[in-house]
């Protein structure tokens, strides 16, 4: 894979907007838009940032302001299989 690279005042302004490390901050940039977009799992997210666990990219991503992919439809399949596997549970 290629490297990026800038012009010196590009890189400066990029570093005063986004700190010193830019590829890991790219890096975080391109995770984000990938989950947004659904180009991405949870998963993946957290393999592409070396978190342990797609729980741990959930956080990651919450803090950053990214909300969670989960729809309407996810919704109710989750409650038809908690209905099916919890019966006295179901409403």
């Amino acid at each position: 894979m290629k490297e990026l690279s800038f012009s010196s005042s590009v890189e400066e302004t990029l570093a005063n907007a986004f700190g010193g490390d830019l590829k890991r901050a790219a890096l975080e940039a391109l995770a984000i838009e990938g989950y947004r977009s659904a180009k991405l799992t949870a998963g993946e997210v957290a393999k592409v940032l070396g978190l342990a666990t797609s729980i741990e990219a959930q956080a990651w991503l919450g803090q950053h302001g990214v909300l969670l992919n989960y729809s309407s439809e996810d919704l109710k399949t989750d409650r038809a299989s908690l209905a099916k596997h919890f019966p006295e549970m179901a409403q």
